[in-house]
């Protein structure tokens, strides 16, 4: 084990394990972590696509050391870890897509294959083989008649037809004579798989099987039975999918084809109910919540609805190798993490990027979620067939912040706006004839405000009504703080020079108040010097002098020797006296 320094992710993540020659050779689609023994850990399951001719092998690990490995006939398409039935203890199936076929391991042992159903036969090609199997003609005339059929007619040819027109004339009598008395099959192969919620969205609850075809056609599955439950029809052939919903309610397929179009299929229709057209071919197909996020050859990521409206469309520095989802419930976030060419991981969050993850080699394949007992687990296979496991932080934070350029995050939310009610086109009729003199009456009205307003300020700055002082030259500001509950209260007035190094001094404070209800032990009190800054309480005693339950203002006003207007007054709203009424 070795470990692998990664820069541009803010220190998000740590590095587990690397392993650069464990020899794993597999894309995402046939990468996927699940709880295989029942154990609270989950394993990590790949098939493995060995040199591509042989070595095929579906491998599974615990932690960083290989569990168990099964050999396969044929490259594996995809994989996918379901729930097929309800017994206890609830541990998933694997189902491996290879070729034809779909091998279901149970407890990592083989425990069911389904075949896809055989193809129509074309009738042409039917005859010309049973002539051969006769004997009335030869390969030459064989290979003539079959070069004439693939022209012509709409119907196919099945493998060993087109197997024998790519020979050479010197084989052609060996592989008629090996194939002659067999019966002719077309068979198509699986070119993508997933998973469907049968009745229930609980995370354990029983799903179907989803399955895309070489010519053209998805097949939802029994996960019991393994029979058919609904077959829907593509304009071209699907290389990716993604499914959400469940089967017995309403469910949504989102597939991307090699036509370069995504098409989305529903539960009520056999065919596309949206179709989205992309500049190039899809190179990853991601759903985040309820849009989809594709990336393209042409090194872009777009985003779009579910009803295929497109939302966004940024420009990435290389082109993309792979493409999963990163859903961590637990913090309730969701992104995209893409792999681009030049062995970058980017995490995208809509067309936001937050975190870039160097590897040491270009990364083929991403699976992210929860491997042995961590749930934020980042697995990668790079194109040398190393192995990498990086675990995300607790404490890491992804900023909604992009950091990359360009328009800010809130220009892509769309406002809610309301529907038009009759009053709002009758108010906005009445605007439109009466614009010119309801502009004229706001006018007038915000005119006399500001005039009142102006005046209110001009006539507390001429009496010094203001517990701030407008004189420039001697600048004060007074704050009163009333305390007890009578009938005796202590009044403090905090007085602060807010001068920025000039000092006052000669200043008094008196007090003018109502003499039948109130009596203030010093209605006068001189004020000493008052440093710049500095806060000076200044403390008396009032008394409520009527047992009525009756109060008043004191109004206290800051004078300076010499001057006979105050420089500030205050007023004070005294609270009633509850003593009397204790007592």
């Amino acid at each position: 084990m070795s470990s692998v320094e990664s820069s541009g992710d803010g220190g998000r993540w740590l590095d587990a394990h690397y392993d650069p020659v464990a020899g794993l050779y597999t894309f995402s689609s046939c990468v996927d972590l699940a709880d295989l023994s029942g154990d609270g850990e989950s394993r990590l399951v790949v098939g493995d696509l060995g040199t591509g001719s042989s070595g095929m092998k579906l491998k599974v690990y615990r932690g960083t050391a290989l569990m168990s490995e099964s050999v396969l006939l044929d490259l594996p398409a995809g994989l996918v870890a379901f729930f097929m039935d309800l017994h206890e203890p609830r541990i998933p199936a694997v189902a491996v897509a290879s070729g034809p076929c779909i091998y279901v391991y149970k407890n990592l042992r083989p425990y069911f294959k389904f075949t896809l159903p055989s193809l129509e036969i074309n009738p042409l090609e039917q005859d010309v083989w049973q002539q051969v199997r006769e004997g009335q003609i030869d390969p030459l005339t064989l290979k003539e008649m079959l070069e004439s059929i693939r022209k012509k007619d709409d119907v196919p040819l099945s493998i060993r037809s087109l197997r024998f027109l790519s020979l050479d004339v010197n084989d052609m009598d060996e592989f008629v004579q090996l194939h002659r008395q067999q019966p002719i099959r077309r068979q198509t192969v699986i070119t993508c798989i997933g998973t469907l919620k049968k009745s229930t969205a609980d995370e354990d609850g029983v799903s179907c099987l989803v399955i895309g075809t070489e010519n053209s056609n998805v097949f939802i599955l029994d996960p019991e039975a393994f029979t058919i439950l609904s077959k829907m029809s593509l304009p071209a052939v699907p290389t990716m999918m993604d499914v959400t919903g469940q089967f017995d309610v309403e469910f949504r397929i989102t597939v991307a084809c090699r036509d370069g179009h995504i098409y989305i299929l529903r539960r009520e229709s056999d065919k596309p109910k949206y179709c989205v057209e992309l500049s190039s071919h899809p190179a990853g197909l991601v759903r985040i919540g309820k849009n989809v996020v594709v990336g393209c050859t042409d090194e872009s990521l777009q985003g779009f609805t579910q009803k295929g409206k497109k939302l966004w469309k940024i420009i990435l520095p290389a082109p993309i190798t792979t493409m999963a989802a990163m859903d961590l419930p637990t913090r309730g976030f969701q992104g995209v993490l893409v792999g681009l060419a030049n062995c970058e991981v980017h995490l995208y969050r809509d067309k936001n990027l937050l975190s870039t993850i160097k590897a040491p080699d270009t990364v083929t394949s991403i699976c992210f979620g929860r491997y042995g007992r961590e749930d934020g687990t980042l697995i990668m296979t790079t194109k040398g067939g190393g192995l990498m496991v990086k675990i995300l932080k607790r404490t890491a934070a992804f900023d909604d912040r992009d950091s990359a350029p360009g328009p800010p995050l809130a220009q892509s939310v769309r406002l809610n706006i309301p529907k038009k009610t009759k009053l709002y086109v009758d108010q906005t009729l009445r605007e439109r004839e009466n614009g010119l003199a309801m502009h004229r009456t706001f006018q007038m009205d915000l005119s006399r405000t500001r005039l009142a307003a102006a005046r209110a300020y001009v006539k507390a700055l001429e009496s010094s009504l203001t517990p701030v002082s407008s004189s420039l030259s001697e600048p004060l500001k007074m704050n009163a703080v009333v305390q007890g509950l009578g009938p005796s209260f202590k009044l403090t007035l905090n007085v602060q020079n807010t001068a920025a190094c000039r000092p006052i001094m000669n200043l008094a404070i008196s007090f003018l108040y109502d003499e039948n209800l109130y009596k203030v032990r010093n209605p006068y009190m001189r004020i000493p010097l008052l440093v710049p800054g500095l806060i000076y309480p200044i403390e008396t005693f009032v008394e409520n002098t009527n047992d009525k339950g009756v109060s008043d203002v004191i109004k206290v006003f800051v004078l300076h020797e010499g001057k006979s207007s105050p420089l500030l007054t205050a007023h004070i709203n005294m609270p009633v006296s509850e003593g009397s009424t204790l007592n």
